[in-house]
């Protein structure tokens, strides 16, 4: 994976009054570092909530005809941040924005992808049709929870992976003892693109889901007596998935046990799971404006990654070249 470029002063200044990044509520600090990786300033905007908690926006700038990017991952509180997030499309649409993407680091929403059950909704596609009709020209994402989300969509949507920055993180370290797990049969292919570019064994947990936030790790396949493990999922809320399978592969003589995850969205019960100690180091990014404490959590930067695709897309340059490895 190529490291992403510094992009050259005198490029940006010549397009610093064409490109205009804004920013809802939910990840302020994330858009600030893609934008100072963009050498650009954040948009002037007053996004805020009335007293009953209705959202409004205002852009405080000139955007018409502008390229308008809108930065809001869709994370808790989920229904407050979508809103938000269609309301700024829409100001952006009625402001005369020649074009307007939306940057949704997570995009939340993204495990109810399918009718799993009678009488139930498909609520990714729900949100995308919302996006659409609110007048967005395209999204740019990364690492969805299933990718076929991208075909909810009828217009063009870029699906990052946050892989490249993974791959740099673990490049600095002994992998000599390491192999690497997918908690789940449905996380294989993902965890086999890390095994291939890291040189280490495969494995994976077989597991059964006992409730909605509760996992029981049924088995194990592959090297595990005496190694370091590292499991790879593209998110946790609960933990109960890594927590179970780390309590289980250290029963089975794993040295250690970390995990790299896209999204780290976790709740009361997740912070808790992981203060238990069965998991050594959660590795992650800053997708979701989340604050992690004395938990064993690394959070590393998606922002030149983000900053480097918002650049691609502005000057119609390719993104597929970011990644070594294409479609997990």
């Amino acid at each position: 994976m190529p490291k992403t470029r510094t992009l050259t002063n005198s490029l940006l200044m010549d397009r610093a009054s064409s490109i205009k990044i804004f920013s809802g509520t939910s990840n302020l600090p994330l858009a600030q570092e893609i934008c100072s990786y963009l050498n650009v300033p954040l948009g002037d905007a007053l996004v805020t909530a009335f007293p009953d908690n209705e959202s409004f926006v205002r852009f405080n700038e000139n955007i018409r005809g502008t390229d308008v990017f809108l930065v809001q991952s869709t994370s808790s509180p989920a229904n407050h941040n979508v809103m938000e997030l269609l309301i700024m499309i829409d100001a952006a649409r009625r402001a005369s924005a020649a074009r307007i993407t939306a940057v949704i680091p997570f995009f939340g929403y993204s495990r109810q992808d399918r009718k799993d059950q009678p009488r139930v909704p498909i609520t990714s596609k729900l949100v995308a049709n919302l996006l659409v009709a609110a007048g967005v020209n395209r999204v740019l994402t990364m690492d969805l929870h299933a990718q076929q989300i991208q075909g909810f969509f009828d217009i063009p949507v870029d699906h990052l992976y946050a892989s490249p920055v993974f791959f740099d993180e673990l490049q600095s370290r002994d992998v000599s003892n390491m192999t690497i797990f997918s908690p789940d049969v449905g996380g294989m292919k993902m965890a086999n693109a890390y095994s291939e570019l890291l040189g280490c064994p495969l494995g994976f947990v077989a597991k059964r889901r006992t409730g909605a936030s509760t996992v029981e790790a049924m088995n194990l396949v592959g090297e595990v007596e005496g190694r370091e493990i590292l499991l790879v999922d593209d998110m946790t809320e609960t933990a109960g998935t890594l927590t179970a399978a780390a309590k289980l592969l250290k029963e089975r003589g794993a040295q250690k046990v970390s995990a790299i995850v896209s999204h780290c969205v976790l709740n009361e019960t997740g912070r808790e799971r992981l203060v238990s100690g069965m998991l050594d180091e959660l590795i992650t990014t800053n997708s979701v404006g989340m604050e992690y404490g004395d938990l064993p959590i690394k959070q590393l930067s998606v922002a030149p990654l983000l900053g480097e695709a918002i650049n691609r897309t502005h000057t119609d340059s390719s993104i597929s070249s970011l990644f070594q490895i294409k479609g997990f």
